[in-house]
């Protein structure tokens, strides 16, 4: 991977900074998020029927979440900007492929993916930043290809950043969110908002947008 611009490495030195606590964290997260397993099953179905190519976790962190999708019968593989991260996934899930890279700037093909899961990724993206994010990800989708987006909502409030426990983050407000994927030239197809639970500040939002034919 190329230097990698100031801002990323920003973020990528906060992850590895926290890695082996971080992954301790969420290892079994989703264990008690019925609606996140729904909407990533949701993800998982929709990019089966495209049958369009693999899907890529961006922002992987770890690996437990491509794991998960791996359970959910896709052919997967994960990127994250974080060279620590990737070292604990791939000790951690021997059997999948993880790759150091930026999400900005995805050492892929045009359209060569069938789906893309960006599970709280974009998060640390600076506002002016999102556009680029959403451009690469189409990018690399093929035609009909499915992209889900996890992410911090605003709760009716504008894009505003806030004191992630790692680096600045930002939550959005869901409608801005999906006008943006659209006008990267996405379609949507549904969105799950969840209240926050006992832990958590934030709702929490999720969209799943399909690429669509230029």
């Amino acid at each position: 991977m190329t230097e990698l611009p100031s801002h990323l490495r920003t973020t990528a030195d906060a992850y590895d900074a926290v890695a082996v606590l971080y992954a301790d964290l969420v290892r079994d997260s989703l264990d008690d998020l019925p609606l996140d397993r729904a909407v990533l099953a949701a993800f998982a179905e929709l990019a089966r029927d495209a049958a369009a190519g693999p899907v890529a976790e961006l922002g992987c962190g770890p690996g437990y979440l491509t794991a998960h999708l791996r359970n959910l019968e896709l052919d997967v593989f994960g990127v994250d900007v974080s060279p620590v991260m990737i070292g604990l996934a791939r000790a951690a899930y021997p059997d999948l492929r993880f790759e150091v890279g930026s999400m900005d700037a995805l050492d892929l093909a045009d359209a060569t993916l069938g789906g893309i899961v960006s599970w709280y990724s974009v998060i640390h993206a600076a506002p002016r930043e999102i556009p680029s994010y959403f451009a690469e990800f189409r990018r690399v989708l093929a035609p009909e290809g499915i992209l889900l987006l996890g992410f911090f909502e605003s709760g009716g409030g504008p894009v505003a950043a806030f004191d992630h426990k790692v680096t600045t983050a930002y939550r959005w407000p869901i409608d801005d969110l999906a006008g943006l994927a659209g006008e990267a030239g996405f379609a949507e197809v549904g969105r799950m908002l969840r209240e926050p639970r006992e832990g958590e500040r934030f709702r929490r939002g999720h969209l799943l947008m399909q690429a669509q034919d230029r």
